[in-house]
């Protein structure tokens, strides 16, 4: 063993108190080739991360089922609001996107535009895609299958392009809004025939 480094991380707040963990990481050197390495951390965290697993898991269960917002987040893991959501987003992405059975079953979808950056830069409309056949079915709520970047009709269809034509010969319905060829259904929402 080299020498024991020190790292620090946003951890899940006691309460509301911001809570940090510190983890003593052990650094090694081999003596015949001066390499140097380090213990492995990723149980505790991703590599580079300032946000502990715990930690991330509290802020995306506080955005999700909560409705708390990053800024509010960022506040109680005492980091930065860039660092809460680009967390929340990746451990988001992983657990949604990364879950290939989240269109089984997938029979009635709604699309909807949704303001996501309140910046100038970049696209700042994200075209939301949710399944709402548990609504229909009266078996729970609807879920999120994908964002897509962008609020034009053709974001929809190359999103729904991308996915495989047994599946979307299985969609019965697509209610969404502002868009042409569709018939009003009510509540805002139209389906497209």
């Amino acid at each position: 063993m080299h020498d024991v480094v020190t790292r620090r991380l946003a951890h899940e707040p006691f309460g509301w108190r911001p809570t940090t963990l510190l983890i003593a990481v052990r650094r090694y050197r081999c003596t015949g080739c001066s390499r140097v390495w380090r213990q492995d951390t990723s149980a505790a965290a991703e590599p580079r991360a300032k946000i502990s697993r715990a930690g991330v898991r509290w802020a995306l269960v506080g955005l999700v089922v909560q409705h708390l917002t990053v800024a509010r987040l960022a506040e109680a893991l005492a980091v930065a609001w860039d660092t809460a959501n680009d967390a929340v987003l990746a451990e988001g992405q992983r657990m949604l996107i990364g879950d290939p059975a989240r269109f089984d079953g997938v029979a009635v979808i709604g699309v909807d535009e949704h303001v996501w950056r309140h910046t100038r830069k970049g696209d700042k409309y994200v075209t939301v895609i949710i399944d709402l056949t548990p609504i229909r079915d009266g078996t729970g709520p609807a879920r999120l299958l994908d964002m897509v970047e962008g609020r034009s009709k053709q974001a929809f269809k190359t999103w729904l392009a991308d996915r495989p034509q047994a599946w979307r010969d299985g969609v019965e319905v697509v209610a969404m809004e502002a868009l042409p060829n569709r018939e009003w259904v009510g509540g805002g929402a139209s389906v497209l025939r």
